[in-house]
């Protein structure tokens, strides 16, 4: 390691598939956890929205609807929780499970990611500004932002859209994440470049990495992930020495797979006072600009 603080972090490209049963679920899970692990990654991460391929479970009467969709794949979601993280356990790796609708006290449904450890911890990040399908579906909005303390370090979630608010992203790097996870689910490729396009940003201003696993493929038997565009990425700012363009991998268009990269968090954080240019710390030159750190909620994921 020549004293260098080094992650392996591996992004899914993940098609959305159809599974008949829940052991067939299960074993899908399994497998891509397997080979995620297989890259070298100490963390793995999954995609906004990729619970949802667990309505085929219920039969084509639920899996059809959308609101029935919701509720069967809320109800089962401690169940597939509990498998993530006994695979986490299994493999040794922190992984960012598949998000997907979870119901509040009050019934409303939010879009919840969960992070677990090797050792069973676990944190949730909901989602907190709705895009107008989620609106339409009637998914409420996450009310606390946070982040992880983790024995990789400060790990943020911004799922898909959060990440196009620069000062959401901006809250949890000054509240000390120097990485941030962007599950996503987009059914155009517009979408998939906006949120690529926020990756990148959100890197570059805060000087930290970003990582970004999609959904992929058709799935037309779902009215939720029907279509589903994207390329898996994790990004850093563009700087010699770390990375001439910014991307230290991308992967292909719509192809399934996993996309593997390791990260200098030594190299990135000398940035902030060494780099070509010092955007971390420049940030408080803007006009107006005020702390953020103290609207994010630390929650500790270390045994």
């Amino acid at each position: 390691m020549t004293g260098r603080d080094l992650l392996e972090v591996a992004v899914a490209q993940y098609p959305i598939g159809q599974p008949a049963t829940m052991a067939e679920w299960r074993e899908k899970a399994a497998s891509w956890v397997a080979r995620g692990a297989a890259t070298g990654a100490r963390l793995l991460v999954f995609p906004e929205y990729g619970a949802i391929e667990a309505a085929a479970t219920f039969g084509a009467g639920i899996a059809s609807d959308l609101q029935a969709t919701l509720a069967a794949v809320a109800g089962i979601a401690d169940e597939m929780n509990a498998f993530y993280a006994g695979l986490a356990a299994s493999h040794g790796v922190h992984i960012l499970g598949p998000s997907g609708p979870v119901r509040r006290a009050d019934g409303a449904f939010v879009n919840a990611a969960r992070l677990v450890t090797p050792a069973g911890r676990a944190g949730v990040q909901e989602k907190l500004i709705m895009t107008p399908f989620e609106r339409d579906w009637g998914i409420a909005p996450g009310r606390v932002l946070r982040v992880f303390e983790t024995a990789l370090g400060r790990i943020g979630v911004a799922i898909c859209y959060d990440s196009e608010f620069p000062l959401l992203v901006r809250a949890m790097t000054e509240a000390g994440a120097n990485l941030v996870l962007i599950p996503s689910c987009t059914e155009r490729i517009s979408g998939y470049h906006r949120v690529r396009a926020a990756a990148c940003a959100r890197a570059l201003e805060s000087q930290i990495a970003t990582a970004v696993s999609p959904t992929v493929g058709e799935a037309p038997w779902s009215p939720a992930v029907d279509r589903n565009a994207g390329a898996a990425g994790i990004y850093v700012p563009p700087e010699a020495g770390l990375s001439l363009t910014g991307v230290l991998a991308e992967g292909r268009l719509d192809e399934p797979g996993w996309v593997a990269a390791e990260i200098d968090f030594t190299a990135l954080g000398g940035l902030r006072t060494g780099g070509e240019m010092r955007n971390a710390t420049d940030w408080d030159l803007q006009p107006g600009a005020k702390p953020l750190a103290g609207e994010v909620e630390v929650v500790s994921l270390v045994s």
